[in-house]
């Protein structure tokens, strides 16, 4: 099943199967963030959440950039008012950013170029990274005279620690995919002709497990840092044993002893 949503607009939402593919279509200014592409993550992020049957979103970026930050130009022209052109393209992505997180599904950036700004924090604010070997990753922000935007000040410190994040937010240094790889801000590194076929292959092997299981690992690992250890292990008990009830977890048993691959349903 395909499902385009404004096929030549800023942002594309496909739906293969399984799979949802939000793809960013701005490849004449290297994909950069305007209000409608703002507009479009939030309307594709509320699509998918009224599809039934996704397990995996990938999200992608068209030309030689995933994505290379917000439109300079849209608050060059804004003028004195760009602080109400912020709220205007900031506030529309936030939600849709808010949509996915909270969604049950894996979600993951194929990344490839010049990922600066905004497109660094979006890349990074997926579950999985994987990065064309010619990837170049920059937070940007502090050249422009700003903070963050689109989670990158949630994200990195807990993925790299607070004094490491603190460095590649306030220095803005170009970190290359292998460094991002070493720093554990990507998944994986491939060359940049084999990074469709990557994320796609990443995204069918997350397609075949259980999806109810795959759904509160998520929210587990997203809210592990809000919670004491007592919390989280309590949620555990709480999921696994709702999770026990379902049939696929039947399915996966029968399967363990019957020495095949179990095939789920979400059920």
């Amino acid at each position: 099943m395909s499902n385009n949503q404004q096929p030549n607009g800023p942002v594309k939402l496909s739906i293969d199967g399984h799979i949802a593919r939000i793809h960013f279509n701005r490849p004449e200014c290297l994909n950069a963030v305007d209000v409608a592409t703002s507009q479009g993550v939030l309307a594709a992020a509320q699509a998918i959440a009224k599809q039934p049957g996704i397990r995996v979103i990938v999200l992608s970026g068209e030309g030689r950039s995933f994505m290379a930050g917000g439109d300079l130009a849209a608050f060059q022209a804004a003028g004195d008012a760009a602080s109400d052109k912020a709220h205007e393209i900031i506030n529309p992505l936030h939600q849709g950013l808010k949509l996915l997180a909270e969604l049950p599904q894996p979600i993951i950036s194929a990344v490839q170029g010049p990922v600066a700004g905004g497109g660094m924090s979006i890349a990074l604010f997926a579950d999985f990274v994987v990065a064309a070997d010619n990837t170049v990753f920059n937070s940007a922000y502090i050249n422009v005279g700003n903070n963050g935007d689109c989670s990158g000040s949630w994200s990195l410190p807990r993925l790299v620690g607070t004094r490491k994040a603190m460095e590649i937010l306030l220095l803005s240094d170009n970190i290359s995919a292998d460094e991002a790889l070493a720093l554990n801000l990507v998944n994986q590194v491939v060359p940049l002709d084999e990074l469709g076929t990557a994320a796609d292959k990443l995204a069918g092997k997350l397609a075949k497990k259980a999806p109810l299981a795959v759904a509160s690992t998520k929210a587990l690992v997203r809210g592990s840092h809000n919670n004491t250890l007592a919390q989280q292990l309590d949620l555990e008990e709480q999921y696994f044993a709702k999770n026990a009830g379902s049939k696929d977890f039947s399915e996966a048993i029968n399967a363990f002893f019957e020495k095949r691959k179990p095939e789920f349903t979400g059920e």
